[in-house]
């Protein structure tokens, strides 16, 4: 059975107050930070009760301590309102997410995906997407949990021959001695 997908994208979590007037520093999650300016209302959620709406009175980028989002949401006034917002993740429903350019993938859509070797059986669902080294130039690496543990594929084109998020599939082609790499 596939893993249900959110229904929402976290764009960014809340770690402190920032300043006296309400304002929150929050650390970014997205790879398109700039969108968050331009964000009028936004979703707060704590990870277990339903998610609260808000508004964005204002949102600027940081850059020190490596780059944070300050926002500034309606009803936040002062720190002690800004305290009750730390841990809280900043949210948009998944329809509002940046277009990606084809061959790129959000890993929340991959995963959950089944993964298939080309005309063989299927290996297993993908657990977790790695990042590795720079965004741009490393390579992600699909978790693929199979009966055998935990199947580390890389994802390029040359290895995941075909990706079919509607039908959450994706087909491989490993490199030989992959599987062997895999079980050091």
């Amino acid at each position: 059975m596939a893993t249900p997908k959110p229904a929402r994208a976290t764009l960014a979590r809340v770690l402190r107050p920032h300043g006296r007037r309400g304002e929150v520093a929050a650390e970014i999650l997205t790879d398109f930070p700039e969108r968050l300016t331009k964000l009028t209302s936004i979703e707060l959620w704590d990870g277990r009760s339903e998610p609260r709406h808000a508004r964005v009175r204002s949102c600027w980028l940081s850059h020190s301590r490596g780059g944070q989002a300050i926002f500034h949401f309606e009803g936040s006034n002062s720190i002690s309102d800004a305290e009750k917002l730390v841990g809280l993740e900043v949210q948009i429903p998944l329809s509002q997410r940046v277009p990606l350019p084809s061959g790129s993938y959000y890993v929340t859509d991959l995963i959950g995906c089944q993964v298939r070797e080309r005309g063989g059986a299927s290996l297993g669902r993908v657990s977790d997407v790695q990042i590795t080294g720079e965004a741009v130039a490393g390579t992600p690496i699909l978790v693929v949990g199979t009966e055998q543990g935990e199947l580390l594929v890389p994802l390029a084109a040359e290895i995941c021959v075909s990706v079919d998020l509607a039908a959450q599939s994706i087909e491989v082609i490993l490199p030989e001695g992959l599987r062997d790499l895999n079980r050091e």
